[in-house]
């Protein structure tokens, strides 16, 4: 047998061998040294890996709060245009409001006004035919009768006519002028066409001589009603 082919396959275990041998020819200081060192080591790797770990937290962290940011900020858009255009209705609907009473009011005065209007045409109107019936000229009756019947209208006008006649004779025999004054007017009742109103008048007689008689008072009641562009006396009825 060679010597080659008697010799084991040693080189693992004497390098196993040869540290041991190593250690084992190690000072109890160098040993201690050695461990410290290896503490020292395994300390600072922890420390490393601690480092890394609060790193992917810290960056897991900002990339939820950069895609979180994202939905608040749309959100806090939102809401504020939202609160522009409830502003926005709110302004127009008080413009609306505005306007609506604005016309309201505006309508009502002119609504006003317009009745003031009416009244004081027919208080005019009731004045100048209670002046014109109860005013007559024994001189000319015929001039006094054609006014009374230019300023009346039926059912007034055609009574009147009936009587026209006896009306002028009357004037003529009493030989008499009759002035009247229609001293105060208010309206009854009256719409856009017609109108009820009471007249306080009182008339002086001069006769034939000039001699005056003590005046005298009169409370009429005259229904008036519009014919075009004129107001007409309908009826008159003396009152007590």
């Amino acid at each position: 047998m060679s010597r080659t082919e008697t010799l084991p396959d040693c080189g693992a275990e004497g390098a196993a061998r040869g540290g041991e041998h190593d250690l084992a020819d190690l000072t109890a200081q160098e040993l201690s040294e050695l461990a410290h060192q290896a503490e020292t080591d395994a300390t600072e790797a922890e420390n490393l890996a601690a480092a890394a770990r609060a790193r992917a937290q810290r960056l897991r962290q900002g990339q939820s709060g950069v895609a979180g940011a994202v939905p608040r900020r749309l959100v806090s858009r939102r809401l504020r245009l939202g609160r522009r255009r409830i502003v926005a209705l709110a302004a127009l609907l008080c413009a609306a409001a505005l306007l609506a009473v604005s016309g309201y009011m505006v309508k009502t005065q002119q609504d006003i006004q317009a009745d003031q209007r009416n009244r004081a045409e027919f208080v005019a109107a009731a004045k100048q035919v209670v002046v014109t019936l109860m005013s007559i000229d024994f001189n000319d009756p015929q001039e006094s009768v054609q006014q009374i019947v230019d300023n009346s209208t039926d059912p007034f006008r055609a009574e009147f006519q009936g009587a026209a006649d006896d009306f002028i004779k009357v004037a003529k025999d009493a030989k008499v002028t009759t002035k009247a004054a229609a001293n105060a007017a208010a309206v009854a009742s009256v719409t856009a066409d017609s109108a009820v109103v009471l007249v306080s008048a009182s008339s002086t007689v001069t006769n034939e001589a000039g001699v005056n008689e003590e005046p005298r008072h009169w409370r009429l009641t005259v229904d008036l009603k519009r014919e075009g562009d004129q107001i007409k006396m309908a009826k008159v009825e003396f009152v007590p």
